[in-house]
């Protein structure tokens, strides 16, 4: 059985909302095992561990937050030469635009050598003001939609053998 490692970090719930809608249409799909998780909770052996990785983050100050770094520091040496060409792919609950969180993962999964299985998913909230920046967030439901397509598709690949 394939495992699907998605990692993710949340400060207002909006990217937990985003990760568990890609992880229950994961969970549907046949032989994948899913595992959902906080990127401070994530080691290097559940990377190792996982046949494919969803990661999930919000933009912070127009970047990957500061915990989801902190996971890619943690691990990244130790899964460096040992997770090549396994796919991936990407979420960005965002404030604005969220290109250069995006961008900060995928130039790190370059250099773990993995392989992109889909265009990154960013989901823009539009909170500009400090009070909606830090105000709980509640995702649209066609968003989430999208989230669960994604999830969905990453597991049936891995199950499948595409990827």
């Amino acid at each position: 059985m394939k495992t699907l490692l998605i990692i993710y970090h949340t400060m207002t719930g909006g990217t937990r909302q985003m990760a568990e809608a890609a992880a229950a249409a994961a969970r549907a799909q046949a032989g994948v095992e899913v595992r959902l998780q906080r990127a401070q909770d994530t080691v290097a052996e559940d990377v190792l561990a996982a046949d494919g990785y969803l990661f999930a983050t919000p933009e912070n100050l127009a970047a990957m937050s500061g915990l989801m770094k902190d996971f890619f520091d943690r691990c990244y040496y130790a899964a460096l030469d040992r997770v090549n060409g396994r796919p991936y792919a990407a979420m960005i609950c965002a404030g604005s635009d969220g290109q250069n969180a995006l961008r900060q993962i995928d130039r790190i999964a370059t250099g773990w050598r993995l392989k992109s299985v889909a265009a990154g998913l960013i989901v823009c909230t539009h909170a500009q003001t400090p009070e909606r920046i830090l105000a709980p967030k509640t995702v649209e439901a066609d968003d989430l939609a999208r989230c669960a397509e994604l999830g969905a598709g990453l597991a049936a690949g891995l199950a499948l053998g595409v990827f």
